[in-house]
């Protein structure tokens, strides 16, 4: 009998570290998991980052070519009021034509804006206009364009915005 008596004990304890084992175990295969699905999560965001980095790394030159697209325009208008400039005038436009694709060719594209709704996300106002003929905050005039490369504004456009002078007008006449 003392046989059996002590084999109870030796199991039981058996049993107990095979218990705690079977947690430690699972408490490893839990702690596994996460670290699998975190580590996917890191390798997904850094995939985004660099498809973000890859898609406007070329953010810098355009905006020092936009400067050139700017200045070939300037040389247009000038050269285009001078009567004996003709050949000036084809050649620094086949320039700019050029200029222009290779622009689009990296996803820019000008933001169109005359006639449009004042957006302070795409466009800067630096004067505004009394107008009767156009609604408030119309663009009136575009100073200087902007560009958007893919959708990310990465020169917004300058302009001079409407202010409808009736209702200026209106405000005044009702203070009186």
């Amino acid at each position: 009998m003392e046989d059996i008596s002590k084999e109870q004990p030796a199991t039981s304890k058996l049993e107990n570290q095979l218990e705690t084992e079977k947690r430690r175990s699972e408490d490893y295969l839990t702690r596994l998991k996460y670290l699998q699905a975190d580590f996917e999560n890191l390798r997904k965001r850094c995939d985004r980052q660099i498809e973000e980095t890859r898609s406007y790394s070329n953010e810098r030159i355009i905006s020092e070519l936009l400067d050139v697209v700017d200045e070939l325009e300037i040389a247009t208008k000038a050269a285009k009021a001078s009567p004996d400039s003709q050949m000036i005038i084809q050649g620094v436009e086949m320039t700019l034509k050029k200029l222009r694709k290779v622009l689009e060719q990296e996803g820019v594209s000008p933001i169109e804006c005359e006639g449009q709704v004042f957006d302070p996300s795409k466009h800067h106002a630096i004067a505004t206009e009394e107008r009767v003929d156009v609604s408030d905050c119309v663009i009136v005039e575009e100073v200087r364009k902007g560009y958007m490369m893919k959708n990310k504004v990465i020169r917004p456009s300058i302009v001079k915005v409407a202010v409808n002078s009736s209702k200026s007008q209106e405000k005044i006449s009702k203070n009186e």
